[in-house]
């Protein structure tokens, strides 16, 4: 690990125009309830991440358990062309787990942080200024042991005193810290509250000069992009955001629309630019929708499916007169697609990699071998298959998750009335072939209570979404479902251009990571689906 810079890669200070993009959405986006991510899902991310162009990565929060630890380790070994960073407390134990899951990094950054508001130092910590700024130091100067690059940030810096905050801050920057960041932890401030916080921290903190101050906003009042831009007009230059702004509650700032609003309206932030490409911005936030089951909302920015739609007659007059009448950026700059119709069941090996490519996904030759081949089932389903169909193609199967149960026969009926009915068959990869009927309220609650009974399982379902992700009478269906088992919350989906099927499988896959961490019940009551 090394924290040299490398060819294209930018420093960024208060007197550059270059904004360091730190994308938190595998720490920060993870954390949040419906998001969390597998191992090799997080590493599909950050492999996209990487190739979107973010400067910084941060993976993980290494000391939070073993699979933490794993999946930043497994991307700091994987993933190139970024830097690679993990999140710490200000205690070593923490700092040193960072420090062994980022070793094999081409590029690598302890961020450790310990809060500094009064609520949180009187409540939380139960400590002195005295006590928090020994600590920070502390902490810092572990960090420099062990890796050259150090990010500190200050909790709720925004409701932290400024003359406590500065003198934090320059204690962190004499013990080695090479980033100070600002976190406006529950959302709290303004644009103009933190753009004149930012300028004080600047003329007021000894040693600014030789750091990046960074910004870091929640949404809670809906300000997070908004005050990340005037952070940045006020000489910040790293912006911590998530894809899709997902995170903590209200989530992070949107890194998509940050970057779009430097690339457009760059002049009113002093010509501030980022070394993101732009035209993976679409691919890469569909991509995180696929993986958490969380649908875009329609109207969100940027990526949104209604972003550059126009229903309007009088929009759509506009622009056949001219685009620039109602759009402020082109559709091809995030990466939408002109078609959405691509593929066919005659087209080929060759075509179907030169269409997944360019949706992000970039598939090895046996990755690829499996796609083509259920591609080829799909084709023979649907008349039309769209790039939503390919990318739940690319995604459809978790390594984690597939076997050692599978679905091998599948019925269910229901009646106006009356209750469904459902029956199963299963097998299993040591031989056994197991078959369950249920009843429900419906064929997908009765295919649930089913699937249930066969793997030995006891699921309580605490959401359930089905949603369409084409176009027409044959698109194919997504099943979304989060149950309870032994005090986790587990996520599950699965695709088809039958719902109830896509539903069984869904919590087929729940039932599969199961299967290696517990022993089946001997007795099993079901669960009903929302």
């Amino acid at each position: 690990m090394t924290s040299d810079v490398v060819a294209g890669e930018t420093p960024a200070s208060a007197a550059s125009d270059r904004v360091l993009i730190f994308d938190t959405t595998l720490r920060d986006g993870e954390q949040a309830p419906g998001f969390s991510m597998s191992r090799a899902q997080k590493l599909r991310m950050a492999a996209a991440l990487a190739d979107l162009g973010v400067d910084i990565l941060e993976a993980g929060f290494p000391h939070a358990s073993p699979d933490d630890f794993a999946s930043v380790h497994g991307i700091a070994k994987s993933v190139r062309g970024t830097r690679i960073c993990g999140l710490a407390r200000c205690q070593f134990g923490d700092i040193e787990s960072v420090a062994r899951a980022i070793e094999p990094a081409e590029k690598g950054r302890i961020h450790t942080f310990l809060a500094t508001s009064p609520l949180h130092r009187e409540f939380k910590l139960q400590m002195s200024r005295q006590q928090v700024i020994d600590t920070a130091i502390a902490g810092v100067r572990r960090a420099r042991e062990l890796c050259d690059d150090v990010e500190f940030s200050a909790e709720d810096a925004i409701r932290t005193e400024p003359e406590f905050l500065a003198e934090v801050f320059s204690a962190v920057i004499e013990a080695g810290a090479r980033t100070v960041n600002v976190p406006d932890t529950v959302g709290y401030t303004t644009p103009p509250e933190i753009a004149e916080r930012f300028a004080w921290l600047r003329a007021n903190v000894r040693g600014a000069e030789g750091v990046v101050f960074s910004s870091h906003c929640h949404d809670d009042l809906g300000m997070a992009v908004a005050n990340s831009l005037a952070a940045i007009s006020a000489g910040a230059r790293q912006v911590e955001c998530t894809i899709n702004g997902i995170g903590e509650r209200a989530g992070n700032a949107a890194l998509e629309e940050i970057v779009m609003a430097l690339r457009v309206r760059g002049e009113r932030f002093g010509g501030a630019t980022t070394g993101i490409r732009t035209q993976r911005l679409h691919a890469v936030a569909r991509l995180l929708a696929q993986t958490t089951g969380q649908p875009i909302p329609r109207n969100k920015a940027i990526v949104g499916e209604n972003a550059f739609a126009h229903e309007s007659g009088i929009h759509q007059h506009g622009m056949l007169k001219h685009r620039g009448t109602y759009e402020i950026m082109r559709a091809e700059d995030v990466g939408v697609a002109k078609s959405q119709l691509v593929l066919g069941k005659h087209s080929g090996r060759h075509a179907l990699r030169e269409r997944l490519s360019s949706l992000g996904h970039v598939l090895d030759d046996a990755a690829l071998d499996d796609v083509f081949t259920r591609f080829k089932l799909l084709a023979d389903k649907k008349r039309e298959v769209f790039d939503a169909d390919l990318e739940a193609l690319a995604l459809g199967h978790d390594p984690e998750a597939a076997g050692p149960w599978r679905l091998t026969s599948l019925h269910a009926t229901s009646h106006v009335g009356a209750s469904a009915s459902a029956s199963v068959r299963l097998a299993h990869d040591d031989g056994r072939e197991v078959s369950e009927a249920a009843i429900g309220d419906g064929p997908v609650d009765a295919v649930l209570r089913a699937v249930s009974r066969a793997v030995g399982h006891e699921f309580s379902v605490a959401e359930f979404q089905i949603r369409a992700l084409s176009e027409g009478g044959d698109a194919q269906g997504q099943a979304a479902i989060s149950v309870n088992h032994g005090g986790r919350e587990l996520r599950g989906q699965a695709v088809s251009t039958d719902i109830v099927e896509a539903a069984a499988l869904a919590v087929l896959e729940i039932a599969n990571r199961v299967e290696r961490i517990t022993p089946a019940l001997p007795t099993v009551s079901t669960a009903n689906a929302r």
